[in-house]
């Protein structure tokens, strides 16, 4: 691959970079192909970073020094390329003897050209102390630094703060983890290229930058090692078993440089000075001199440029495809925004709301809808669960007995007779009785009505999210849901009226001709045949004698002297017997009946054939009741609430809404829409500049 071509393709990458951090953070949803640097804070990155720019302008110091990211873009440019004005009005003082053709830009301060890098060190410092302040603090928002040189290689590089495990000073209780976190978001990417920096003379399996690349990269397919500090190692070691992968195999492999040391720094010993000691060194010593092509910072930047460069071609469609998806995106939501200026006539916004909502309200109702839910009910499947689930089991589960007992129905049937006491079952006891279990059907039916305008304003619920034009404009929102619920309460009057007419009717004429009804004299031959069995057996005579055997005269009373002693009286059950030991009073007796008269023993066998009669009565006529109110109840809610709304909402909104006073009111944008219309506008630009960025290559 041609070093045109490469600085071509690495370029294309530093412009995206440069179109995505002018947008802000939603970038972040495509990743660009970028090496990152990581390692503890002593490993020697910003030495290394230096020595591949060839300039010292990176902050130093003890702790943590780099506390946000440096999207640092290296750009090759021609030596002999000239100014664009021949001159620059902003040298003076000691950039006069700053190399032009040498430069460095700020993406935060567009059109300012650093020839002194001294300065470029001052302004990463006081751009990092005016985001995180001076308290050793860190945050994850890079610094965009692009660099201009003739002796550098196009490259994308990514200095990342150094790992460190004990809070020193005033940093914070938690920097460890928040450090971690902020390299772990970098690096974890598929599209980052990891440069994981380790002194050669500490012990390579306690790496931290190598162990913290392991957790993303455990293949070790994209993470390259550099070994800092060779020339520190102890006499008689090297690091050749590291460089041949018998230690921890890279796929990249390793490079080993040697930077500058703190006394160099400290001497002002030049970076030029330095690679040539570095070149010396891998070229002098014994174990690496044969390899020597294949070390220092030259070659290290050289293969970072070719793993770069290759990392970008393959990653290239995918990043085309991505641009593309997100395009499309955030042009459908620029468009339910009301489009880049959020232009549009009140009156058709409105319109055309109503509709959208009507008809969405319809088809959620019907089940014609394309987003139906595999995972639970919903909209008129819900509603239809409440009718014949909920409704019909309420309504079955009622029991006619669970209240009124069979000594209830034996005092009804002593007070529906009146003065006379009926000679057969009393029919109004039935129709009494029978009544007052209708009733209960009411409450059934209303909640029936109550849990349908429930699903009604779930439904609401749903529309009001799931419309986009709602987001946009809160006081139309507002308005529509309000305008709807006081549409369905006032649908609700005559349902739920209806639904109780509905009772009163099977409670006001009780049809004893109705087919299904058991009527009276079967329900009499039912319980005379239950008495029957429940009968001892007819007394059998002797066969000899052809004389009944002792005891079975007059049913087990046939020794009785008396046989005609006491026939019970009508109303027998309601007085208790004579007490035992009172002494019998002479002449006749007659009392004055007591206060309240109630059953005072169990039920007699004509009260217990009567009270059976009428129980089979009830049961029969009431479950006709019930068959008819579960038909009658969702038909009656369907007609006044469901189709009702379905015919008339529209016309209600249109009344309530589109009027020339009230348009204007309704339209305002909330402050969220706007600012995010903004957003989305960038966004849009940002991408079609992407998109025209890529498509050349």
């Amino acid at each position: 691959m041609s070093s045109g071509l490469g600085s071509e393709i690495v370029s294309v990458i530093n412009k995206l970079q440069d179109v995505f951090t002018a947008v802000g953070s939603s970038a972040s949803q495509i990743d660009l192909p970028q090496i990152c640097v990581l390692g503890s804070q002593s490993s020697g990155k910003s030495s290394v970073l230096e020595n591949i720019v060839g300039r010292d302008f990176l902050p130093r110091g003890t702790g943590i020094v780099t506390r946000r990211p440096l999207v640092l873009q290296l750009i090759n440019r021609p030596a002999t390329a000239p100014q664009p004005n021949g001159t620059n009005p902003q040298l003076n003082g000691s950039d006069k003897q700053a190399n032009e053709s040498e430069w460095g830009e700020f993406l935060h301060l567009p059109g300012e050209k650093f020839y002194d890098f001294n300065k470029i060190r001052g302004e990463i410092v006081k751009d990092t102390e005016a985001k995180t302040g001076r308290n050793a603090g860190i945050s994850p928002q890079p610094i965009n630094l692009r660099i201009f040189s003739p002796n550098v290689l196009t490259l994308t590089l990514v200095d990342l703060p150094g790992l460190t495990k004990v809070p020193v000073g005033d940093q914070p209780k938690d920097i460890e983890k928040q450090i971690k976190d902020m390299l772990l978001k970098y690096i974890s990417r598929p599209a980052c290229i990891i440069l994981a920096v380790t002194a050669a003379n500490t012990d390579l399996a306690n790496s931290d930058g190598l162990k913290l690349a392991r957790e993303v990269d455990p293949e070790g397919t994209r993470t390259i090692g550099v070994l800092t500090k060779v020339d520190l190692m102890d006499q008689g070691t090297d690091v050749v078993d590291i460089l041949a992968g018998r230690v921890i195999p890279l796929r990249l492999g390793y490079v080993p440089v040697v930077n500058r040391g703190q006394r160099d720094i400290d001497t002002s010993k030049s970076i030029s000075a330095a690679l040539e000691a570095e070149r010396s060194f891998f070229e002098l010593h014994p174990s690496y001199k044969g390899k020597s092509q294949y070390c220092g910072t030259p070659f290290l930047a050289r293969k970072l440029n070719m793993i770069l460069m290759t990392h970008i071609r393959t990653t290239l469609p995918d990043i085309k495809a991505r641009i593309s998806l997100q395009l499309q995106k955030y042009t459908a939501e620029l468009a339910t925004l009301g489009g880049p200026m959020g232009d549009a006539s009140s009156g058709n916004i409105v319109l055309s709301v109503i509709t959208e909502f009507t008809n969405e309200f319809r088809t959620v109702i019907d089940g014609n809808t394309n987003d139906l839910s595999l995972n639970e009910l919903s909209g008129g499947a819900r509603i239809s669960f409440v009718f014949h689930e909920l409704f019909n089991n309420g309504v079955k589960s009622l029991d006619p007995f669970d209240q009124v007992k069979d000594g209830d129905i034996r005092t009804i049937m002593y007070n529906s007779s009146g003065q006379t006491p009926s000679l057969f079952v009393g029919t109004q006891a039935f129709e009494i009785i029978v009544k007052q279990q209708i009733k209960r059907l009411e409450e059934p039916g209303v909640k029936c009505c109550q849990l349908v305008y429930d699903e009604l304003i779930r439904i609401l619920g749903q529309l009001l999210q799931k419309i986009q034009a709602f987001r946009r404009f809160p006081a139309l929102r507002e308005r529509f849901n309000s305008v709807v619920i006081n549409f369905f309460k006032t649908a609700m009057t005559p349902t739920t009226k209806l639904v109780t007419d509905l009772v009163s009717m099977q409670a006001c004429y009780v049809n004893t001709t109705h087919p299904d009804f058991l009527g009276g004299h079967r329900a009499m031959a039912i319980v005379q045949d239950r008495l029957n069995a429940n009968k001892p057996p007819t007394p059998v005579p002797d066969a000899k004698s052809g004389k009944l055997a002792p005891g079975q005269i007059n049913n087990n009373r046939d020794l009785d002297v008396d046989l005609r002693k006491e026939e019970p009286s009508f109303f027998g059950s309601f007085f208790s017997s004579a007490k035992k030991g009172q002494p019998k009073k002479t002449g006749p007796v007659m009392e004055a009946p007591p206060a309240v008269i109630r059953p005072q023993s169990a039920l007699s066998e004509r009260e217990t054939m009567e009270t059976d009669v009428i129980k089979l009565l009830i049961h029969s006529y009431f479950n006709i009741v019930k068959r008819e109110m579960i038909d009658m109840v969702p038909k009656a809610v369907v007609l006044t609430l469901v189709n009702h709304s379905k015919e008339n909402l529209q016309r209600e909104l249109l009344q309530e809404l589109y009027k020339p006073e009230v348009l204007d009111d309704l339209l305002k944008e909330s402050e969220f829409v706007v600012n995010r219309r903004k957003e989305v506008v960038g966004m849009v630009s940002a991408l079609n500049k992407a998109e025209e960025i890529v498509a050349g290559v």
